[in-house]
């Protein structure tokens, strides 16, 4: 799947977790590679996708505000950062419709994660599994740059996710 290369694509090209708040370019706006934090992952990959979070996000965002987590003491939009914060996300994919309720997890859908202490967390489920007992590998960013790695089961999963091929 397309979805999973291209975040697989960005494993030792990303390096480092940077949650610094940056100012970008919009639209397509982006920290530079060898940075950035787990919702990175998936806005980059998705890009491949002709999915532009930032634009989508930020247009949805300032039509609908009172709708998206009101978190950060924002009075309005920030193109900046709305992308990039794992409870927007969540917010535009469920107000999009691509929520699953099941626990079949398949390579390209994204999960979200409650890490405790009010830490959220986002990856793309592999197409690669353990050996042992053939959970899927997630792709994500945890705090050491962008790896492929058996963490699906180790928080509480919060979000679950599938993008129709048809979104373009």
């Amino acid at each position: 799947m397309q979805l999973v290369d291209d975040a697989r694509s960005q494993i030792w090209k990303t390096l480092y977790y940077d949650p610094a708040y940056t100012q970008l370019t919009y639209p397509m706006g982006d920290v530079p590679l060898v940075k950035g934090v787990c919702t990175d992952v998936v806005i980059r990959a998705l890009r491949h996708q002709g999915i532009d979070l930032q634009q989508r996000i930020h247009e949805d965002m300032k039509a609908n505000f009172k709708k998206y987590p009101q978190k950060w003491g924002l009075k309005n939009t920030d193109k900046n950062i709305d992308h990039r914060r794992v409870p927007n996300i969540m917010t535009y994919f469920q107000r999009q419709g691509y929520a699953v309720k099941d626990q079949n997890f398949k390579a390209g859908d994204i999960v979200t994660w409650d890490l405790g202490k009010g830490l959220v967390h986002i990856g793309i489920i592999s197409n690669k599994t353990t050996m042992l007992n053939k959970v899927p590998l997630v792709i994500h960013n945890i705090g050491h740059g962008t790896r492929e790695n058996d963490i699906l089961y180790e928080y509480k999963i919060t979000g679950h996710y599938r993008i129709p091929s048809t979104v373009k």
